[in-house]
């Protein structure tokens, strides 16, 4: 991959309200192009891993957060800026708003009955919006999926590689996704992700 997009960028200091995400000291700012593609952290977001049998976890959770659980393969539900996302036949990853992270978490362990898991996993993975006309076109460069439409329509979770990293991808419209990333490797992904875009120019 090369570096020569990078060659009048200079790394960002640490940015108010990122102090404690994967993705701080990374490089940041607008690379000139035809047709942008927009990438954002969203660093103010809460990840619970919920594990556990469907019909055992159903009830609670659409009391506590007003959604039906997912029960089709790659699949997800979400409202507002809450959203399930089914990642086995037994595991699902919700995203809620950061500041009520400890809330849900402790309304959802009150209202399971029987045996299940719920692990905060906040503090180990972020999330990148990737967007604009051109996205699909660096998703397309970057992971070995099929990101087209017709098998990858709006909402469709998968976990897939992204260059030699895992991400979690769910698709928000015709040309915006969303990539679930572990800390481990969150500034190589958004280092590639910059050099993937290049050609069209990046915002963000």
């Amino acid at each position: 991959m090369s570096n020569n997009s990078y060659a009048t960028m200079e790394q960002q200091p640490a940015i108010k309200g990122l102090a404690n995400t994967p993705l701080v000291n990374v490089v940041r700012g607008a690379i000139p192009g035809p047709n942008p593609v927009g990438i954002e952290e969203h660093d103010d977001v809460g990840h619970l891993v919920l594990r556990g049998d469907a019909t055992l976890l159903a009830s609670a959770v659409a009391e506590v957060l007003d959604l039906a659980l997912p029960d089709q393969p790659l699949t997800s539900c979400s409202r507002d800026r809450t959203c399930i996302r089914w990642i086995s036949p037994d595991e699902w990853l919700v995203t809620v708003p950061g500041n009520e992270t400890s809330s849900v978490e402790s309304s959802l362990r009150h209202a399971i009955v029987g045996h299940a898991a719920i692990v905060n996993v906040s503090g180990g993975q972020t999330i990148v919006h990737l967007t604009g006309e051109n996205a699909l076109d660096v998703l397309m460069k970057s992971t070995c999926y099929d990101v087209h439409e017709l098998n990858f329509p709006t909402g469709k979770v998968i976990t897939s590689t992204l260059a030699q990293a895992q991400v979690i991808i769910r698709r928000l419209d015709s040309d915006q996704f969303e990539l679930v990333i572990r800390r481990s490797f969150a500034d190589y992904i958004w280092m590639w992700l910059r050099d993937a875009a290049a050609e069209f120019g990046v915002n963000g």
